[in-house]
């Protein structure tokens, strides 16, 4: 017997032309992902990627696993011959262990053959291995509502016995969506966005736009373990720090004070754009949502959309701030967050901004700027930091 981490996807399944490209980038990104981890091997028997693991590095690899996008859950299951002998006694065993940790009131076996040529249906292997576990243990067998199933996959020369799973965190692939630039700052909400982008497939990189001496180097400091958290999930490969102090003040001078916050965000769109350039990026992302601040109104953001090249996607735009909170915390970076170092998101920003900003006075008060230089100036004097581990690559 061995171990073995058995995983599984979902959406991919609905993948029927593109399914094998899918699968590749998604067993790509599990070897990605354990890079680094000893006496590791992976394969990809139909519909499962499974995990081959020491037992001193298990949790290990199992920690890293469960942040690869694409896969809906995993199991630390034992390895054995596709015999029912085999199999009944692994699954005795799970369930001894099971008992001495848990004490369930009940269990259920679940049986599935991806190799149909085993003499025995599903139900009659649940059947027999519930019958030993019943014997061995004395639990009392419930298939309605069991505390405790036994999992049992049989394939075409093993079988998988297990006795929990734990969730994934779904979705596809990172890679298989295209590419992203996501305008990452210190708040909560641009993390959150650029994990819920990552987890619909899109590679991400992040710009960060940094206006010292207002804020200073914790601040950036702050965006960069953002950035490296995001990393942990594959979702971010660089972050491009981008000067934005002058243009900031220059953009602020040119305009009435109500319409600062949208030329702002115009600005970065333009920079972002020109970041995207170099990168690959097919898409920008923000953290914006609709209505969480004054400003960010449909009017505004069409006015702000204007100014971009690439489609903007706000993975945020219906969220309230509770629901955004409670999934930081779940990606691990809500703490970081918080810490109470400002971006240039809070720099002259006006009492009263405005709410429905029209594009002819926007425009009127950016001709007063050479906007190509200033965009050429920022991006030409940008710092590119990596921020994945260099034993990782991705594709795309």
């Amino acid at each position: 017997m061995s171990r073995a981490l058995l995983c599984r996807y979902g959406e991919i399944f609905l993948k029927s032309g593109n399914r094998k490209r899918f699968e590749g980038i998604l067993l790509h990104n599990v070897r990605a992902a354990l890079a680094g981890v000893p006496s590791v091997r992976v394969e990809a028997p139909h519909g499962r990627v499974v995990v081959f693991v020491d037992d001193a590095v298990v949790d290990e690899a199992a920690a890293r696993v469960r942040r690869v996008f694409g896969l809906v859950s995993l199991s630390l299951a034992t390895v054995v011959p596709a015999d029912i002998e085999a199999i009944s006694r692994a699954a005795v065993a799970e369930a001894q262990h099971a008992s001495a940790r848990a004490r369930p009131a009940s269990f259920k076996v679940e049986s599935r053959r991806s190799d149909k040529r085993f003499p025995l249906p599903s139900p009659e292997v649940s059947r027999l291995v519930g019958a030993q576990i019943v014997a061995a243990t004395g639990l009392a067998v419930d298939v309605h509502h069991p505390v405790l199933t036994i999992g049992v996959e049989i394939g075409t020369d093993r079988a998988f016995v297990y006795a929990d799973a734990v969730d994934g965190p779904g979705g596809l692939p990172v890679g298989s969506a295209g590419r992203g630039l996501l305008l990452l700052s210190g708040g909560i909400d641009s993390p959150v966005a650029g994990w819920l982008a990552a987890k619909r497939g899109l590679l991400l990189d992040a710009v960060y736009f940094h206006s010292p001496p207002y804020v200073g180097e914790k601040s950036k400091d702050k965006v960069l373990t953002l950035a490296r958290t995001l990393a942990r999930w594959q979702a971010v490969r660089t972050l491009t720090v981008v000067g934005f102090t002058d243009l900031q003040k220059r953009l602020r001078d040119a305009g009435p004070a109500e319409l600062a916050v949208v030329l702002y965000r115009r600005a970065m769109m333009r920079i972002a754009d020109a970041v995207g350039d170099t990168l690959g990026s097919e898409a920008l992302v923000t953290g914006e949502n609709l209505g969480q601040v004054a400003s960010q109104t449909v009017q505004n953001l069409a006015v702000i959309d204007a100014a971009a090249r690439r489609v903007v996607l706000r993975p945020l735009v219906t969220f309230d701030k509770v629901e955004t909170t409670a999934l930081a915390r779940r990606i691990d970076t809500f703490e970081t967050s918080i810490l109470p170092f400002d971006d240039c998101c809070s720099l002259f920003v006006p009492l009263h901004p405005a709410t429905r900003a029209r594009l002819q006075d926007v425009e009127r008060a950016e001709a007063k700027l050479d906007m190509a230089a200033e965009v050429a100036a920022v991006t030409a004097a940008a710092e590119r930091i990596s921020v994945a581990a260099p034993s990782v690559t991705y594709t795309g």
